[in-house]
């Protein structure tokens, strides 16, 4: 037992006190939280959902919207290779769910075929296209999505805002939300703590497609108060429109789009003070933006927003540097919830709120309770267990176990980790798992006093052949607590992160810090029997 020198018994002394300390805040009311001096570490543990309370949502994938504009995506790529490669080609048709356009000069069909082919990609390792394309009618081309093509498309849709979400939800500052995809089409979205589930939903369900697009001079003003759309353009209502406002016409064409945007954050108009979304582009569509407003000095452009025009300014000069701003009847909140929109990212599919619970802090509370009174009833069985069943190795381990407790508290403050009901299922279960070790080591000193060794033969080899089971044992469990985390979510991984947590610091105070405790005893007090 001489491999505990001073300076070593002081470490792992100073290292257990910090522990303790840092456990602390977590247990306290917030109210006696808050007296702490600021200067003073405060790491505390956050509460889940089901134990402090927060928004529940469930958002389904709108994907009959999704899969038009995709047709309709799929015929502005098109129009625009074919000019590109000045093939000349008619009206393109989007009826029926797919695309199709007719070829004016018979020579250049084979090039307009290869051309709509490559607009066309595999889905996974089927073999299929996203697309067919046929020709049918002589000089006539058809698109149609295959269904192959569609699934993946949604797939990939409602995973990419999956991330969205994610982004959203983390720029307003909450902590360890949850947001898992559930089935093809439906995202769930936990949010623990939050007291203002309309903002968040608003938020959510916003798509933040933002579009710039020059005014279209040729509409009379008859189509902008029917909103009727001559052909090549687009009618869209202002987002406070009045009644009988009417709408903007624009062309179809998208001068700068949001998916160019690299940044956008809350301002305010020089001139008027009023909150403003400030926008900066990405290289692309800064010269593409400078480029547009350079040629139409003195023509009016739209910013929409969710197909809703935001304003309609004049260009009065080349708009340059790749920054423009968006004005309008914002308050701080809303040019804030904007700015955050924009930052990350478009939503590629709209989203619908089909479920929305609120879970209230007093089912929390009692959760709380109930779990504490569970983790004390545990705790004090265990302990009067070993007491009468190893006499002073069983304080030794009951001390060890406590500090177990602490350990625990104070390395899931550090890490900010959430504690959920399932964790306070793994916090009851840590109790009782982590004597096991201190059983193995107990039970093996008795075996080898058995065999006749002396004290202190006897203490080392049993703390020395009971570890390395101890060790095999619990690398297992975290190997499991490990893959539960990857690949659980919610309540799964609450219960992962509490476990492994426990594992690591239960086998740190059962076997370094009792083994240091019987040393110093031994040492001080030089017993001649050992009774266990």
């Amino acid at each position: 037992m001489n491999d505990f020198p001073p300076w070593k018994v002081w470490s792992i002394t100073i290292m257990l006190v910090i522990g303790v300390l840092l456990s602390i805040p977590s247990l306290l009311p917030q109210a006696q939280r808050d007296q702490i001096p600021n200067f003073l570490p405060q790491p505390s543990i956050n509460l889940g959902l089901d134990l402090s309370g927060g928004v529940h949502i469930l958002l389904e994938a709108q994907t009959e919207e999704f899969l038009a504009q995709r047709v309709q995506n799929m015929a502005d790529h098109i129009e625009d290779s074919m000019d590109r490669a000045d093939v000349r080609i008619g009206d393109i048709s989007r009826s029926g769910g797919r695309v199709s356009f007719t070829v004016r000069d018979e020579a250049q069909l084979d090039e307009a075929m290869e051309i709509a082919r490559a607009q066309t990609e595999g889905v996974g390792l089927t073999g299929q296209r996203d697309w067919n394309v046929e020709n049918v009618d002589s000089l006539r081309i058809v698109m149609t999505p295959t269904e192959a093509g569609n699934e993946a498309a949604i797939d990939s849709a409602v995973g990419n805002a999956t991330e969205v979400v994610r982004m959203r939800i983390d720029e307003l500052g909450t902590r360890e939300p949850t947001i898992i995809r559930q089935g093809a089409q439906r995202i769930v979205v936990q949010v623990p703590g939050l007291d203002n589930p309309d903002a968040l939903m608003s938020l959510l369900g916003r798509t933040a497609s933002l579009e710039f697009r020059l005014v279209n001079f040729d509409a009379s003003a008859e189509d902008s108060l029917s909103c009727n759309a001559p052909i090549g353009s687009e009618a869209f209502p202002y987002a406070d429109a009045t009644e009988g406002q009417g709408c903007v016409i624009v062309q179809r064409r998208v001068m700068v789009s949001g998916d160019q945007l690299v940044n956008a954050q809350q301002g305010y108009d020089q001139q008027t003070g009023q909150p403003t979304v400030d926008l900066t582009f990405n290289a692309e569509g800064g010269r593409e933006f400078g480029r547009v407003t350079q040629e139409n000095v003195g023509r009016p452009f739209a910013i929409i927003l969710d197909d809703e025009v935001l304003s309609a300014p004049r260009i009065n000069e080349p708009i340059l540097g790749g920054n423009a701003q968006i004005s309008g009847s914002f308050s701080v909140q809303t040019a804030s919830e904007l700015a955050i929109a924009l930052r990350s990212g478009r939503l590629p599919v709209e989203l619908a709120v089909v479920e929305n619970r609120t879970v209230g802090p007093e089912l929390g509370q009692e959760s709380v309770e109930l779990g504490g009174l569970a983790a004390i009833i545990a705790t004090v069985a265990v302990m009067a267990f070993m007491i009468v069943t190893y006499g002073r190795f069983g304080v030794y381990a009951n001390v060890a176990l406590a500090l177990n407790l602490f350990l625990i508290l104070a390395v899931m403050a550090l890490m900010d980790a959430t504690l959920t009901l399932p964790g306070i299922a793994g916090f009851v279960l840590t109790v009782g798992a982590a004597v096991d070790a201190n059983v193995l080591i107990n039970e093996r000193i008795r075996e080898e006093q058995r065999r006749g060794r002396k004290l202190i033969d006897a203490v080392q080899t049993g703390y020395k052949e009971a570890s390395r089971a101890i060790f095999d044992a619990n690398i297992t469990n975290v190997i499991a607590g490990v893959l539960m985390f990857s690949f659980g979510s919610g309540p799964v991984r609450g219960f992962a992160v509490v476990l492994v947590i426990g594992i690591i610091t239960s086998v740190f105070t059962a076997v370094t810090v009792t083994r240091m405790m019987v040393a110093v005893w031994i040492r001080r007090s030089r017993p001649k029997e050992l009774h266990i």
